[in-house]
């Protein structure tokens, strides 16, 4: 019964760390992209004044 509990438990922990990971990949590209989405939402509104 303990080792179930154990394994419930780090399977949790693995499921936060995999999250925290997605986390900062998805930070880490809308970092990169955010500024050349900007840029296209800038364009695209000049054209439509």
């Amino acid at each position: 019964m303990l080792t179930q509990v154990h394994e419930r438990g780090q399977g949790l922990v693995e499921y936060g760390i995999i999250l925290f990971l997605v986390a900062v990949v998805v930070s880490a590209v809308l970092s990169f992209i955010g500024p050349i989405l900007g840029n296209i939402y800038s364009e695209v509104n000049n054209l439509f004044p």
